[in-house]
């Protein structure tokens, strides 16, 4: 069932009516795109952490609200499972905090998804972490995963487990894994190259980013979540959306990419995490979702937020100009709008409205990013997100 958002002030009628976005079935959403386009050229929306229901201020990432039959109805299509060993079963981790469901329960789910005749034609990328380093050794942990897929419904063969990322054609009705574990993958048929996209290095916390390769293709990493405070959403934000847009080509930089990773004409994922926690000055909730009254002066505006805007603007710069204008003023508001100082100054924070800035064609906006709280505020932000793939596209390019 499609979804009937309102997004930053303005109604999904609004947003359509401005050709800013067309309103889509979030179920099947990727139904809609060409066989030949490889995962890495699409803008797959993600939770962190995405089993973490419970735990409320310090574990809690997602809302009870969506659960994770929900959050695949809702178009999200990355999943961030994080699991500990209990009396030989898988079940759901945030650290040492339990999220009470198994990993059978989670596999139910996403096969029933896959194979709804209204979602066959999805893919769903998984990140399996292991959160019980200390008392489950990797091999154990390891063999476990496997046995779990193996046991439940669609068995082995709903995985793609191939060591590079594949074509949207290669993987409809599939899980794609990302395994973060698995030592020397001595547990599975093909070791490393048999248990799915596997990265390289993963250093914790790593403020600029990181990069490692899978096969043919340079993949972008920014997982920065110890920010200090809520004080840092701004640069946290302003970090976060520079890896979605794509690097520099040979010959061809326009001065409106990323320079810190010219990779001439490689493939390139981007993988972001805008997720962030500290104890106790920036906690996942108030980090995603802002607090107090921000367009009045009084408050925080959340992670969510900003990048939803920063989308918006990206996906207007195409559009009627001087109905940009009136979208990036109402969003924009003035200084009392900022909020204590903190609110929205793109300006000095560098998270800058693409609007205006002289794009010569629509901005290519891919990766696969994972948020807190996906759905606040008002539930919009995955239609943005959504609305990505469907831009910049030119015919004989990413597969289109």
């Amino acid at each position: 069932m499609a979804s009937h958002p309102r997004s930053f002030g303005l109604s999904l009628e609004d947003l359509c009516y401005s050709g800013i976005i067309i309103e889509r079935n979030l179920a099947s959403f990727l139904s809609e795109i060409p066989d030949a386009v490889p995962l890495h050229s699409l803008l797959l929306p993600g939770t962190h952490d995405t089993m973490a229901f419970y735990g409320w201020i310090i574990s809690q990432c997602q809302s009870l609200e969506t659960p994770l039959q929900v959050q695949l109805q809702n178009g999200i299509r990355v999943l961030d499972i994080r699991l500990a060993n209990v009396e030989g079963k898988l079940i759901a981790y945030h650290g040492v905090y339990p999220e009470k469901t198994p990993f059978q329960t989670i596999l139910s789910a996403v096969h029933e998804f896959l194979t709804s005749p209204i979602s066959c034609r999805e893919t769903i990328v998984m990140s399996v972490k292991q959160e019980d380093y200390t008392s489950t050794p990797p091999p154990v942990f390891s063999r476990l995963v496997r046995d779990e897929f193996a046991s439940g419904p669609g068995g082995l063969g709903i995985l793609f487990l191939e060591n590079r990322i594949p074509t949207l054609g290669e993987v409809r009705g599939k899980v794609v894994l990302l395994s973060r574990f698995g030592g020397d993958g001595a547990e599975w048929e093909d070791a490393l190259e048999g248990m799915g996209v596997h990265p390289t290095i993963w250093p914790d916390s790593e403020k600029d980013g990181f990069t490692w390769e899978c096969k043919d293709v340079h993949v972008r990493t920014h997982d920065w979540y110890a920010i200090p405070s809520f004080l840092y959403i701004p640069e946290k934000v302003s970090l976060a959306t520079q890896f979605l847009l794509p690097p520099p080509t040979n010959g061809n930089d326009d001065g409106k990419h990323d320079k810190r990773d010219a990779t001439s004409t490689r493939p390139t994922l981007s993988l972001v995490y805008t997720s962030a926690a500290s104890f106790p000055f920036a906690a996942p909730r108030p980090v995603a979702q802002g607090f107090g009254w921000p367009n009045w002066g009084f408050g925080v505006e959340g992670v969510n937020s900003r990048l939803g805007k920063w989308v918006l603007d990206a996906l207007s710069s195409s559009v009627d100009q001087n109905y940009t204008h009136s979208v990036s003023n109402l969003f924009h508001g003035s200084d009392a709008d900022r909020g204590m100082g903190i609110g929205i100054d793109h300006e000095k924070i560098g998270v800058e409205s693409l609007v205006g800035r002289g794009w010569k064609t629509e901005p290519r906006l891919r990766g696969w990013v994972l948020v807190d709280f996906y759905n606040q505020p008002e539930h919009s932000l995955v239609d943005l997100l959504v609305e990505c793939n469907f831009r910049g596209r030119r015919t004989g390019e990413e597969g289109w």
